[in-house]
């Protein structure tokens, strides 16, 4: 049997009104009930886990097992506010932690303020000074590392040994300021800053 030019048009023309009715009915429509975006994707649930108390435990172990629960945005930072990088985790502890223990997502970034082994936790944890604007900062007591970070970046500075020794500061994270110049509140023009510092655990002169 031969179907004519038209009346071939006319069956592909039903069949394709009939494919499309197939495809509307097994997509329910959108009575607001649906977990899909309007582009058809299913949004996952948030994941969340019990962060657990992490204080006193040794750094690496910390992080071991915070990530064992999916916590994987892991930082961490000096608590005595020196600067110092954790470049080998087991050296050192947990002080403090933020956030604080709980049920929390787990893409939740958990930082971690630490002090070395031999370290005393101090009584909070240590917070930047501020950054310099148009005044200069009062940086006296900080590390000499973390008063250059307050500082523009296109800052010149330099740095000596507030003794008579006329030692080289070679790690500047393990020297603290004792003097700086220009004086704290002083206008920042682009001048030239000079710091006078010592170790930690000396008196300044």
């Amino acid at each position: 049997m031969s179907i004519t030019r038209p009346a071939a048009r006319a069956l592909a023309a039903t069949l394709a009104v009939i494919a499309v009715t197939a495809i509307a009915a097994c997509d329910p429509a959108d009575d607001g009930t649906s977990d899909r975006p309007s582009g058809g994707r299913t949004t996952a649930p948030a994941t969340v886990a019990d962060l657990p108390d992490l204080h006193g435990m040794g750094l690496q172990a910390a992080q071991d097992r915070a990530q064992s629960l999916g916590f994987h945005r892991m930082d961490s930072h000096d608590s005595l506010g020196r600067g110092r990088e954790q470049i080998w985790d087991r050296d050192w502890k947990v002080c403090f932690q933020s956030p604080a223990p709980g049920r929390r997502p787990t893409a939740t970034t958990v930082d971690l303020g630490t002090v070395k082994l031999a370290e005393t936790c101090p009584a909070s944890d240590a917070t930047a000074p501020p950054t310099a604007g148009a005044t200069m900062p009062d940086l006296t007591g900080a590390s000499l590392k973390v008063a250059r970070q307050a500082l523009p970046s296109a800052t010149s500075i330099t740095a000596a040994d507030a003794t008579d020794q006329d030692r080289f500061i070679l790690l500047e994270s393990n020297w603290r300021v004792c003097s700086q110049s220009p004086a704290p509140g002083s206008a920042l023009h682009g001048q030239p800053v000079s710091f006078k510092a010592v170790k930690f655990g000396e008196r300044c002169p």
